[in-house]
This record gives structure tokens, C-alpha cells and sequence, in this order.
């Protein structure tokens, strides 16, 4: 049986900019990513029901065998897996109206029609809870609990490299795990608040000061005397400095200099120079609002602390200040004194005196360049989808 992880028409709108160049599935929460938590779960690999432009990038299923679908915007656990597994054909998962997971004896479903034709099938309410990203901040919201449960997932029954004598930890030994090739060197470390994942090949350098949870995954480095609040993920390959608190990175992303990051996500191949700041608390503690592409209007987050939610290749100069609750698109590369607007479009260049388009041939060079750093490539499918969001998002940048 096909396993096949489905964007939500509504939820996958409500979380653009990210999911402008990734299924929602493909999002990281904790350490994993959505689809790398329920195909280690379920031992299968899977396949996207997404827009048709990312599919080059994120194949779809090419045959009709029967299929398991399940929403890619929640996350695995042992009892709604159960649940999905009890399904019938024709039968759906439902909570409060959100189709979790559903069975079809043939794969003929397609991003357009599949939300239509599940109206058909027979409800199964599910009576646990989920948890689940349905805005950009879910993601650092919920990321503590998600964090938790992958690092119990990674490490079960396993054994981690041992810790150096010359770190300090606060805590237990049994919640910070090393992979091989992981090396933490003269750092406080406090799992007292929850646990701390070193993946492999990953680099903690001498001063750096961290308070559970916290993932820094394969390849990516924490330099000297970074400070670290809990929960916070840096994805595989970043770079990372200064303060850091309750932020996701999704992969690939440098910030490698003092610049305080809090409340946040940042997408891949993003780039923020020296001392760049966000916001992530209003002077008068309300609640903070942010663009949401769904609605074409600023939304109420429910929050208090809401910072930056920056998608993939874009790149802020030294200096750079973000206000609270600020929105970035994709390739869009901000500099100059002042606050930016809270809401930067997809491929536009400058920043608080105004705004024009970023070439497009110009960005995907830069994009190159960055990726030619890490021994890769951008590939045709990636410019395929670059051009896709350079051509929606042009109505933006006119107003701007």
C-alpha cells in the first residue's frame, strides 16, 4: 500500500511562505521533518499529494495501488497510528472536521479533486488528540513536545557517544544524546528542561551555553559562546551564533555571528549577517499579528511572542532589525538601517526606504553560489519552483 502524505488546501495556504517550495509534510518540527517522523514510524518510504509545480521535486505516486493518505501537517503517535491503521477502505479519520487520514483501494486522486471526493467517504471521529502545524508559528510553538518525542524516538535503545569531562552538565545524562562524529567541547549544558540531540558529524564549540530542548542536527555547527534558550532545532548544515531562543531552522541556514533570533522560523538556504535582531515582544505586550497569505490581511497570532518567519534563500545584511511578527518570502534579500515592512514579498531587494524585484536570474545565481558551498546544486526542479512563486508573488511586490 501506497503511503501518501496530502496537503490540506486551507492549511497549506495558511503556511506559505514556507510551503512555497516544500509539501507541508516536508517541514521541520523537533528534529525531524513531518515525513521523516511517520516514514520512520510506519518503515515505509513516501510519497506528496501536492501542488502540481513541486512534484518534480517531491515525486508523486506513479501507480494505482491502494493507498494510505495521511495529512501532512500532523504529527505521528502511537495511538492515532493505531487509529489510522483500524481504517477501512473508503473510510476517513476525522477531528473536528480536519481530515487526518483516510484509505483508498486505488490511487486516482489528484491535488484539485482529493478533498472533494473524501467528502464521499464514511467519518471515523478519532477521539485522542493530535498534535499538528496549521500556521508558521505552530511550528516553533509546538516544537518542545515534538522535539521530546523524535529524541525518544532516535535514541531508544541505543547508546550515545560519550560526554567529554570538559563540558558542564546540568541534569541527566540519560537526556543528551552524541551521535558518532558529534563533538561538544567546554559547553554548559542543561537538561533539566528537556533534552539535548548532537547529530552526527555535528560541532558544539568551547563557551557555548545551552538550555534544553535543543536538536542540532547532522553537519551543523554552534560557534563559540552561543547562547541557546529551549526549544530551538538547528536543521542539518547550519551555522549558528550569538542568542538564540525557541527558534526553528529548517536546514542549511547561517547565523553565524551576535544577533539575538527568538519566536521564529527560518527557512533553508537563508543567510542572516552580523548582528542581524528580530523583535519577538510587542513594547505593549498584546497579542502580535502577522501577514497571512490565506486571508491577504494581518492575522492574530493568540501570542505574545511571535518573531520572524523567514522562507527559503532569503538573506538579511548586517545590522538588519526585523520587527515583531515580521513575514519574509522566499529569495528576498533585505539590508539598510531602520525596521523593514512586517510584510517582505517573495523575491524583492532592499529594505526600511523601499523595495524593488529581485532579478530573477540575479537571485537563482545567488542561490547557486550558496549551494555550490555546500557541495550542491540547484537543480533544474528547484528553478522550476523558484520561477513558479517569482510569477505569484509579483502582485505583492507591486504594492510594495
Amino acid at each position: 500500500m501506497n503511503l501518501i502524505l496530502f496537503d490540506c488546501h486551507k492549511t497549506r495556504e495558511n503556511l506559505l511562505p514556507l510551503t512555497y517550495t516544500r509539501p507541508i509534510a516536508d517541514i521541520r518540527v523537533g528534529i525531524l521533518t513531518i515525513r521523516e517522523k511517520w516514514e520512520k514510524q510506519l518503515g515505509q518510504t513516501s510519497f506528496s499529494l501536492t501542488e502540481n509545480y513541486l512534484h518534480d521535486k517531491f515525486p508523486a505516486a506513479t501507480d494505482s495501488s491502494a493507498a494510505l493518505y495521511i495529512n501532512g501537517s500532523v504529527l505521528p503517535d502511537e495511538q492515532l497510528i493505531n487509529a489510522i491503521r483500524s481504517l477501512g477502505a473508503l473510510q476517513s479519520l476525522t477531528l473536528n472536521g480536519n481530515v487526518i487520514a483516510f484509505k483508498a483501494e486505488k490511487h486516482h486522486l489528484n491535488y484539485e479533486n482529493f478533498e472533494g471526493i473524501v467528502k464521499s467517504f464514511t467519518p471515523i471521529q478519532y477521539k485522542g488528540n493530535i498534535l499538528a502545524i496549521n500556521y508558521p508559528w505552530d511550528i516553533f510553538k509546538i516544537n518542545g513536545e515534538a522535539l521530546k518525542a523524535d529524541f525518544a524516538l532516535l535514541t531508544k535503545g541505543r547508546k550515545s557517544k560519550p560526554l567529554s569531562a570538559t563540558n558542564k552538565l546540568i541534569g541527566s545524562a540519560e537526556d543528551i544524546f552524541i551521535e558518532e562524529g558529534g563533538k561538544v567541547e567546554h559547553a554548559i549544558l542543561n537538561t533539566t528542561t528537556g533534552p539535548i540531540y548532537i547529530g552526527a558529524g555535528a560541532e558544539i564549540m568551547e563557551g557555548c551555553a545551552i538550555r534544553g530542548p535543543f536538536a542540532l542536527c547532522e553537519y551543523a555547527t554552534l560557534k563559540m559562546s552561543a547562547k541557546i534558550y529551549g526549544p530551538t532545532t538547528l536543521g542539518p548544515h547550519c551555522k549558528a551564533g550569538g542568542e538564540i531562543s525557541n527558534a526553528v531552522f529548517f536546514g542549511y541556514s547561517n547565523k553565524a555571528h551576535d544577533g539575538f533570533i527568538g519566536s521564529s522560523v527560518i527557512g533553508e538556504w537563508c543567510n542572516l549577517g552580523a548582528d542581524t535582531n528580530n523583535s519577538n515582544l510587542k513594547n505593549n505586550y498584546s497579542n502580535v499579528a502577522v501577514y497571512n497569505y490565506r486571508e491577504g490581511k494581518n492575522v492574530n497570532t493568540g501570542m505574545a511572542f511571535c518573531g520572524m518567519i523567514m522562507a527559503d534563500h532569503s538573506k538579511s545584511g548586517i545590522n538588519t532589525m526585523f520587527n515583531t511578527g515580521t513575514v519574509v518570502g522566499v529569495s528576498a534579500n533585505i539590508f539598510g538601517g531602520g525596521f523593514p515592512p512586517k510584510f517582505v514579498p517573495s523575491f524583492s531587494w532592499g529594505g526600511a526606504e523601499g523595495f524593488e524585484t529581485f532579478n530573477f536570474d540575479k537571485a537563482t545565481e545567488v542561490a547557486q553560489k550558496m549551494m555550490e558551498r555546500r557541495n550542491l546544486k540547484l537543480e533544474k526542479a528547484d528553478i522550476k519552483i523558484l520561477k513558479t512563486i517569482f510569477e505569484r508573488e509579483e502582485k505583492y511586490r507591486k504594492k510594495t
